[in-house]
């Protein structure tokens, strides 16, 4: 058992380095200046964004820039909810971020519940072309993607200025039938096998059995599927030409012309909170939902 706990608890620096006085100074001073480093990193930019709202439009182009606003302006973020239309552009963001949520939900989850537990012919093929479409820049599929929504296959139809331009190419997510196939690998057959005794069918014990099981790593995928459609710039810009229907980030450079720096770094500022806000709400659901599943039984 002792052998088992140590190895159990063996670390990249050995107890005994730490033990002294010398490994312990060292030990801090490192891990301290990496978390000073990718603190700042990482926040420098949300808090320059965030300050820069609250500066006058020659702070924001001062150099060198200054950190904290000398006189702060707290209307520049009232004036951006006016005058770039905010609310609207919220309103259009939620709408298609849980349209492409409440497909993802319907069409993932039934592809990774058909690999995991129906085992199809070539199933194992077809998740490692999914797993595939992973390697492929994003930026490469963006000229397919557009002549599909310009001309749909088989039905003829143009998508552009439609919210289908934007909820289609969300549906197929090869990560995301990946965790949920992952997830349900996890799942017991002996349940799945004592449903089909009392006379389930596999609509039946996916929607009794499986979904109620698998609240975890649904939130995760939830969670994925808003964001990246919150934080999506290059597909929404060129599937939606109407700044009245674009989701937030879009259309607030299409109503850019003629705004102030100051408050235009204000409206970005609102525009991150919403993402800000969904990972500091749910953070741990995120990690509990990516490490679920990852032991069988």
């Amino acid at each position: 058992m002792s052998a088992f706990t140590s190895q159990r608890h063996r670390t990249l620096i050995s107890s005994a380095t730490l033990s002294r006085r010398t490994g312990k100074i060292a030990y801090w001073t490192v891990l301290t200046l990496v978390v000073v480093l990718f603190t700042l990193v990482f926040l420098g930019p949300l808090s320059w964004m965030a300050s820069g709202g609250f500066k006058s439009a020659q702070e924001v182009v001062a150099n060198p820039p200054s950190l904290i606003p000398e006189h702060p302006r707290a209307g520049n973020y009232s004036t951006a909810w006016s005058q770039l239309k905010i609310a609207r552009l919220l309103f259009n963001t939620l709408y298609y971020a849980f349209g492409a949520l409440a497909f993802q939900l319907v069409f993932d989850v039934a592809a990774a519940y058909a690999l995991s537990k129906l085992r199809p012919v070539l199933g194992k093929l077809i998740l490692g072309a999914m797993l595939a479409t992973l390697m492929i820049p994003a930026a490469v599929l963006i000229v397919p993607q557009y002549m599909t929504v310009l001309d749909l296959p088989v039905l003829h139809v143009n998508l552009i200025g439609t919210p289908w331009a934007i909820w289609l190419p969300t549906v197929a997510n090869g990560f995301n039938i990946f965790l949920l196939k992952r997830f349900f690998d996890s799942i017991p057959e002996d349940l799945l096998a004592a449903a089909a005794i009392d006379g389930a069918g596999p609509l039946r014990t996916l929607w009794a059995i499986v979904l109620p099981m698998s609240r975890p790593i649904l939130g995760v995928v939830s969670i994925f599927a808003v964001v990246n459609v919150w934080k999506d710039f290059l597909w929404p810009m060129l599937v939606e030409p109407d700044p009245k229907k674009q989701p937030i980030n879009i259309g607030i450079n299409s109503l850019s012309q003629g705004v102030p720096q100051n408050v235009l770094i204000a409206a970005l500022a609102i525009s991150a909170v919403p993402t800000l806000l969904i990972f500091l709400l749910f953070q741990r659901n995120i990690m509990s939902g990516l490490t679920a599943g990852g032991l069988k039984g």
